[in-house]
């Protein structure tokens, strides 16, 4: 009983030791995740950080490709001119020798005509002279004439024949630029197919894997909270429990209290009678020292009177010294052992189990303890103030404890709710290297392209729309990493996503069974009258005015067919009529749907209140039957019985003895026989009755063929009855 007393007292100090340790466990994991969150921090903002870095030497090396495509593309377009203006002048200046030429010649032949001219004049008459030459000048001019036309008219028909050609080559060089255009559109199609659908798959793998990587760590918290909840229910059983020892190891205290305050009592009336004695041996050493000094013969001749005074002195003294000593030591026991009970709790053995912390050998050692304690002597009051004021802070501190316990789950809790789950940063590091080398693979494949298309030739018209592809290129890179900033938005969303498709799948199975449980009905869908669009029907209902959606369908048509459109805008402008096409046929259906459910159901209201008219109408006709029923049966009844006594006064008067049993069971079998006929006849003509009445109603209204069924079942239910 005596070490368990004692071991109540210590186990406060195991509770507080234990609950300081998961303290500095929680602390510790508090740390660890905001170091965590710190570093995700730092990946993620180095990942941005990378992500513009690569995109602004991206952006550099198309920059410097384009500038260095302008540069040589201008150098060639000069070396060009170069020789088209040297190819100019050297025609020109042939053109120009040719003219020198001919006009040497043409001077060289006046002169030569002048000259036979001048030599005709000095040789004959003027007017032979001038008629000579008029006539000379007249067919010179004639013939001059007649090269001028026959050139112009030479230079006209090259002119032509050059037009025909140019137009020709023009012709097939816009053919080419068509032909090229188109097979650049359909790979920039293949091309965006092939990124979109690559970015769907590695959009739907991070998902699946942020979804795996979450649902991994939300269950090792789970299990961490479960293990932590676990211990704290185990923490504070104990701490139940050390709170009843506590109380029962005051009570038990109490008795030893009173003795401690008694023995602390008799300890300072024995410190002040050990004091009072060495005062009294200190006067009685100096009137010793006095005596001496003062007589010497006196001493000698009472020599042995002083010396039995002396040793009675010194037993007396040295009995007051053991006293003191045995209290001095049993009040330094009492502090050993108090210093020792303070110190011992520190060392219990703390196993971390599965569920907790587990204190190793508790039992033996609080047996043990209590034993020791008990067996020497108690505390002081002092110790037992400061055991009480120990059990009062293991409580404030578990207090403290289970409270920053409640604020970690808060502050875990406020975190997920603001990262959207945990991060894992090596798996979209490996996502952002794929999406990369992705990256870098089409850019090979996009370059390869290209040195084709050079080998096969290119024109000023190719390399626009080669600008064109690589500005698209860039927008479409940009427009990955706006997806990629997206992605993140996107998984937050993803729970409420699952809880709808959850609803959804509810709702469906719930919309399944009543169409399982309802009967089948078929739907006429109606459809619209040519030339009534129903979204233009619907647009007018919604007040929508000013938009004519065949004229609309009609523009976007013309607007898809256009060629100068870039292909995004193409692509969205098909879109939006095809959407626009689905969305008149889907409201024509809705409608049409609506007018058949309309008809549906003002037609199942009809044959409801048939129904519910010709259900009062059999009723009626029921309650009717059962009574000519009841009626028929109670004549059959009386026609028994009155059969059977004219029968027994005609065997009676006829033979003038009682009937024997053969006989009245003969005659009962008779009875019944006439009993069953007559039945049958009144239910075979209450049959054809109903049967006619049904054919009547079934002629006037035409009831369809269930509720002939069902009235046929209630004529079969009469038929039995």
């Amino acid at each position: 009983m005596a070490k368990k007393g004692r071991a109540k007292g210590e186990k406060p100090e195991a509770i507080i030791s234990a609950l300081q340790a998961a303290n500095e466990e929680l602390r510790s994991k508090l740390t660890d995740i905001q170091i965590e969150l710190h570093q995700e921090k730092c990946k993620v903002t180095k990942l941005e950080r990378e992500k513009v870095q690569e995109g602004k030497r991206i952006r550099e090396q198309e920059q410097h490709r384009h500038t260095a495509a302008l540069t040589e593309q201008r150098a060639r377009w000069h070396e060009e001119k170069l020789k088209e203006l040297a190819a100019l002048r050297e025609s020109l200046t042939r053109q120009h020798e040719q003219e020198l030429a001919r006009t040497a010649k043409i001077k060289e032949g006046e002169i030569q005509r002048l000259r036979t001219a001048l030599s005709a004049l000095r040789d004959g008459s003027g007017e032979k002279v001038r008629t000579a030459l008029t006539l000379e000048a007249r067919e010179e001019a004639r013939r001059f004439f007649d090269q001028e036309r026959v050139k112009l008219l030479q230079e006209i028909t090259e002119l032509k024949s050059s037009k025909r050609q140019t137009d020709e080559a023009l012709n097939t060089m816009i053919l080419a630029d068509k032909m090229k255009a188109g097979d650049l559109r359909t790979e920039h199609q293949a091309h965006q197919e092939q990124i979109s659908k690559i970015k769907w798959d590695c959009e739907r793998d991070i998902r699946r894997l942020d979804m795996r990587r979450n649902q991994k760590r939300m269950s090792e918290l789970k299990a961490t909270i479960r293990k932590l909840e676990d211990r704290n229910s185990i923490l504070v059983d104990e701490r139940n429990e050390l709170l009843k020892r506590v109380r029962e190891t005051e009570k038990q205290c109490k008795p030893l209290l009173d003795k401690n305050k008694l023995l602390s009592r008799k300890n300072d009336e024995l410190s002040h009678s050990l004091q009072r004695m060495e005062d009294k041996l200190k006067s009685i050493t100096k009137e010793n020292l006095e005596m001496v000094g003062s007589s010497l013969f006196s001493n000698i001749a009472s020599n042995s009177l002083n010396d039995l005074d002396q040793a009675t002195d010194d037993q007396e003294i040295e009995f007051l010294k053991l006293q003191v000593l045995e209290q001095q030591s049993m009040i330094d026991e009492l502090t050993r052992v108090s210093t020792s009970q303070k110190h011992e709790p520190g060392r219990h053995i703390v196993v971390d189990t599965f569920y907790g912390y587990d204190e190793e050998s508790m039992d033996s050692e609080t047996s043990s303890v209590a034993s020791l304690r008990m067996d020497r002597t108690p505390a002081t009051p002092d110790e037992d103030l400061d055991e009480s004021l120990a059990a009062e802070e293991s409580e404030l501190r578990f207090k403290h404890l289970t409270r920053e316990y409640q604020a970690l789950q808060r502050a875990y809790a406020l975190l997920q709710e603001q990262k959207g789950g945990v991060l894992d940063a090596e798996m979209e590091a490996k996502g952002h290297e794929q999406l990369q080398a992705d990256a870098q693979r089409y850019k090979a494949k996009i370059e390869d392209l290209e040195k084709e298309l050079a080998l096969k030739g290119q024109d000023s018209r190719w390399v626009e729309e080669k600008q064109l592809f690589l500005r698209r290129n860039q927008e479409l890179l940009e427009k990955v990493e706006k997806l990629e900033n997206e992605n993140g938005k996107l998984q937050q969303e993803l729970q409420d996503s699952k809880d709808q498709n959850e609803l959804l799948e509810f709702r469906i199975l719930e919309l399944e069974e009543r169409e399982r449980r309802s009967p089948p009905f078929n739907l006429q869908i109606h459809p619209f009258s040519e030339g009534v669009s129903a979204l233009q029907i619907y647009c007018i209902k919604e007040g929508v005015k000013d938009v004519c959606i065949p004229d609309l369908i009609k523009l976007l048509d013309i607007l898809g067919d256009n060629g100068n459109l870039r292909n995004e805008e193409q692509v969205a402008i098909i879109q939006a009529s095809t959407v626009l096409s689905l969305a008149e046929k889907w409201i024509q259906q809705i409608e049409g749907t609506e007018a058949a459910l309309h008809q549906k159901m003002m037609d199942l209201e009809l044959e409801m209140e048939m129904f519910c008219k010709q259900k009062g109408y059999l009723e009626e006709e029921l309650d009717y039957r059962k009574q000519a029923l009841d009626q028929a049966y109670m004549q059959i009844q009386e026609l028994e019985a009155t059969l059977y006594n004219a029968l027994q006064q005609d065997k009676v008067i006829k033979y003038g003895e009682p009937l024997d049993e053969l006989q009245k069971d003969e005659l009962r079998t008779a009875v019944e026989k006439l009993r069953r006929q007559m039945l049958r006849k009144s239910r075979e003509y209450d049959c054809q009755v109903l049967q006619e009445r049904m054919e009547l109603l079934h002629q006037a209204h035409q009831v369809p063929s269930r509720h002939i069924f069902i009235y046929q079942y209630l004529i079969l239910l009469c038929c039995i009855n």
